[in-house]
This record gives C-alpha cells, structure tokens and sequence, in this order.
C-alpha cells in the first residue's frame, strides 16, 4: 500500500504525488521544513516545532500556509491516513509557491505550497546500551543563516556523506577560521569538557535552534541542572570527557568516536547517560519533575 502525502489541497498515493516543475522550493531552494517525532502516538515538542516554522518562514518573509489549528488537523490526517499509531516521523516543507524562474520574489505573490508526509520511525529506545554514534570533524560550509530551518541543505548533505564514508553517523561541523564547533549536520552538538563542565555552542545565526535541544535545556532546569552556553573549539573537543547529539530523530545519542579517537574511555558517559534517561521520560510523557 502506498504512502499517503498532502500536496497543496489533496491527499495523494505518495506514488502519484507531483509538484509543478516551477515551483520555487524545487528550483531555488525557496522554502522551510520541519520534522517532528511521534512517540506513542503523541506529537513530541509539537509546540516548539511549530513556533520554529512559523519563525523560521518570518525571516524568509513566506506566509503560513493555513492557520496554525488546521495545519495540526493536516499533520494528524497524514499520520492517520498512513497508519502511524505508534513511533514514526512527520515531515512538511512550505515554499513560495510556483512562479515563473527569477531570483527576486514574484511580483504578485502565489498560493504558498504545503507538502505534508509521514513515516514510521524507530522509537526512544529503552536503554542506552547500544545507541551510539561515531562523528567525523568537517568544515562548515553553510549559509550564514543557519538558524534559519532552509530546505537548502547541499552543505549538509556533503558533510553527513562524508561522515559515512568514513564509517561514522555524523559529521560535526566546524567554523574553517575559528575553528569552533557550530553543531552536527543533522544534529545539535554536545560536550562535557576536560573540567566536567556540560557544554553547548549558543545560538546565533551561525545555530539551528533545536528543538529537542530546547525541550532537554528545559527538562534539565526542572532537574538542577544546566550548561553553558560557550564555544567549544576543535582542541577542547579533542580532550571532551563526553559528547553527544540531539535532534527529533536523534533524541540524546552518546557520541563515542571522534575521527576515530575515542572520546573519554569510548563509552556513554554519566552525563549523557542522566540526560538520555530524563529525556526518556519527556518523550513519554512523564512530569518533568518526575524523579
């Protein structure tokens, strides 16, 4: 059976779905996505993914697509409509809409495209035994924007190739001049440095303000705890005790090799450990000031 997608106004056999040759997403990259995990059947950090996109489409100067209300009734209705009724992945990808190719925006602005599809995910996995990652380190050729949420991901494509063939699962980028970490490819970064301390890159143009960074920055207020908001340079990671990657798909994922060196003694450590298990217990649902 094939997957259902919504695709401007219609609910279609992925198969058959189609986009016209001139619409600005497929030509110039003029558009925004969003992807928000499924746990359970309940949409997780809904409300962060939301708010980001509508932010996100702000500083492209896109309008929503729909009112917020039935954007939710769409998602809902893709999920419903390709069977997810446990762990899966939502997609959406709003653009400019379909103009004649020109780099300015159209003088008479048309109907803003919605795309909408779902998959079925792996779910939060029940313990941390096993979930892990190699990275490789890799310079940063992104836009400037970068916490804009662009469908213009040619320098992270490049990127996470690159850590696959060099037989890892991420690539963590690196500003070239400074040679300070931004974030993961796909993935915000991580690190408890030499001193114990638990770090993260702040925000910036240069971030993408993650949304299950945020939701773990919050769970972790709950509990006492916190990190620094500071760069952490290519030497520092070098010497990081721990590090790990966040991200809808990712949720906390120990971070075990960096090119090929280990990082601590190669084996989740217990920052990372507390945190995968306090953000278990978010995806499921659970008071954040559950013990």
């Amino acid at each position: 059976m094939s997957r259902i997608a919504y695709v401007n106004g219609r609910y279609v056999a992925q198969r058959d779905a189609c986009v016209n040759i001139e619409d600005r997403g497929y030509q110039l990259g003029d558009g925004i996505y969003e992807v928000v995990q499924i746990h359970a059947g309940r949409f997780l950090d809904e409300e962060l993914h939301l708010a980001r996109l509508e932010r996100s489409l702000r500083e492209i100067r896109i309008d929503m697509p729909m009112p917020l209300a039935t954007l939710r009734l769409v998602l809902r209705e893709v999920v419903r409509r390709n069977r997810i009724t446990a762990d899966g992945l939502v997609y959406m990808q709003v653009g400019r809409g379909v103009a004649r190719r020109d780099h300015a925006f159209p003088k008479v602005a048309p109907p803003v495209s919605l795309v909408v599809t779902a998959r079925r995910a792996p779910a939060y996995p029940e313990t941390i035994e096993g979930w892990n990652t190699a990275a490789i380190t890799h310079p940063d050729h992104r836009w400037a924007r970068r916490d804009i949420k662009s469908i213009n991901l040619l320098a992270n494509v490049l990127a996470r190739q690159a850590a696959r063939e060099a037989g890892a699962g991420e690539a963590i980028l690196f500003d070239p001049a400074t040679r300070v970490v931004t974030e993961g490819a796909a993935t915000s970064f991580w690190a408890v440095d030499e001193a114990g301390v638990l770090r993260i890159p702040p925000l910036g143009h240069a971030i993408l303000p993650g949304c299950t960074r945020a939701a773990l920055l919050a769970e972790m207020a709950e509990h006492g705890l916190r990190a620094e908001e500071r760069p952490v340079s290519l030497e520092e990671l070098s010497r990081a005790q721990e590090a790990f990657i966040t991200s809808a798909g990712s949720f906390v994922k120990p971070v075990l090799s960096i090119d090929g060196r280990p990082v601590g003694d190669g084996t989740p450590g217990p920052v990372t450990r507390r945190l995968f298990d306090i953000f278990a217990r978010h995806a499921k649902g659970a008071p954040r000031n559950a013990a």
